[in-house]
C-alpha cells in the first residue's frame, strides 16, 4: 500500500476517534468539573505518553522544536479540553459538534499565519462565508445578536485547536506523529497533577460510570491514541490533503451524539454543518 494511501487511513482513524470526544466530554462533565476534566485527561495521557518515551527509548527534540511544543500544548491539551468543558455545561453536544465544522478553517489559517502562504481572494470569501452562517445559526438559536457563553468558549477551542493542529503538523515532519503529542503532553505533566489532585472529586463513589467512562475516553483515546494515528496521517499524506478529513468529523460526532447520547439532531443542525463543510472544502480548494 502507497504511503500516501496509508496516510488517508491513518488520518480517517483520527478523525473517527476525535468524535468521540465531545459526546464523552457531554457526558463526564454531568459529574466532574471542566477544571479537573481538562488537568485528568491530561495528566493520565502524560503519564501514558512519559511510559512509551522512555519505552522507547526518544532522544529529546532540538531546542528549536520546544517551543512549537508548548504551543502545540496549549491548543490541544489545555485550550481545546478546557473550553469544549465549558461549553458542554451551557450547551449540548450536538450543538456544540457543529462549531467543529470550523476547524479545518481555522487549522489552514493557521497554517498561513505560521507558514507564510498566500491564499487567493476565492480562499477568504469561502472562510468568511462558513464562518457567517455559523454565525447566523447562533442568533437564531439564542433569539438575541448576543453569543451565549457556550457558543463563546467553543469559539475560543476552536481557534485554540486550530493553532496546535497547524504547529503540531509541522513538527510531525521532522519529530514523528505519536512523539509530538507525548512531548507536548509532557510539557504539562506536572502542572496537571497538581490541579488534578487539588480538583480531584471528594468521593468517587459518587461519579457516575458514565462519567468515568467519558473520562477514560477522553484520556485514552482523544488526548493520546487519536494523535497517533492524525498525525501520523498527516506526515504521511501531507497536512493539506490529509487535513481536509476533518471535514467528516461533524458528521460523525452528530451521529454519536445521537445514537449514545439520544440528543436530538435538529434538520438546522445538519444543515448548518453540511453548509460550513462545503465552503471549508472550497476554501481549501483555494488555499
Amino acid at each position: 500500500m502507497k504511503v500516501a494511501n496509508q496516510g488517508w487511513i491513518n488520518g480517517l482513524i483520527g478523525v473517527i476517534i476525535f468524535a468521540g470526544s465531545l459526546p464523552a466530554t457531554r457526558v463526564a462533565v454531568m459529574d466532574f468539573s471542566p477544571t479537573f476534566l481538562t488537568a485528568a485527561r491530561a495528566a493520565i495521557a502524560g503519564l501514558l505518553g512519559l511510559f512509551l518515551l522512555l519505552l522507547l527509548k526518544q532522544q529529546f527534540p532540538a531546542k528549536r522544536d520546544w517551543l512549537a511544543l508548548f504551543y502545540v500544548a496549549i491548543g490541544v491539551v489545555i485550550g481545546f479540553p478546557l473550553f469544549t468543558a465549558l461549553a458542554l455545561q451551557y450547551v449540548s453536544a450536538a450543538h456544540t459538534i457543529v462549531f467543529v465544522g470550523l476547524l479545518p478553517l481555522s487549522t489552514a489559517i493557521f497554517g498561513v499565519l505560521r507558514g507564510g502562504e498566500r491564499p487567493n481572494v476565492n480562499f477568504w470569501l469561502f472562510a468568511v462565508l462558513g464562518a457567517l452562517i455559523v454565525f447566523i445559526y447562533m442568533i437564531i438559536q439564542s433569539g438575541t445578536w448576543r453569543f451565549g457563553y457556550g457558543d463563546i468558549f467553543m469559539l475560543l477551542a476552536i481557534l485554540l485547536c486550530g493553532f496546535g493542529y497547524a504547529e503540531g503538523g509541522k513538527l510531525s515532519k521532522h519529530l514523528g506523529g505519536w512523539q509530538v503529542i507525548c512531548w507536548a503532553l509532557l510539557i504539562t505533566l506536572p502542572v496537571m497533577l497538581l490541579i488534578s489532585y487539588l480538583y480531584m472529586p471528594a468521593d468517587f463513589a459518587q461519579i457516575s460510570n458514565a462519567a468515568k467512562l467519558g473520562l477514560a475516553y477522553v484520556s485514552l483515546f482523544s488526548m493520546l491514541i487519536g494523535f497517533f494515528f492524525w498525525y501520523k496521517g498527516l506526515a504521511q499524506g501531507g497536512i493539506a490533503t490529509v487535513g481536509q478529513l476533518q471535514l467528516l468529523q461533524p458528521i460523525f460526532g452528530l451521529m454519536i451524539a445521537a445514537v449514545l447520547l439520544h440528543e436530538q439532531v435538529s434538520v438546522a443542525m445538519f444543515a448548518v454543518t453540511i453548509a460550513v463543510i462545503a465552503c471549508v472544502a472550497c476554501a481549501k480548494k483555494f488555499a
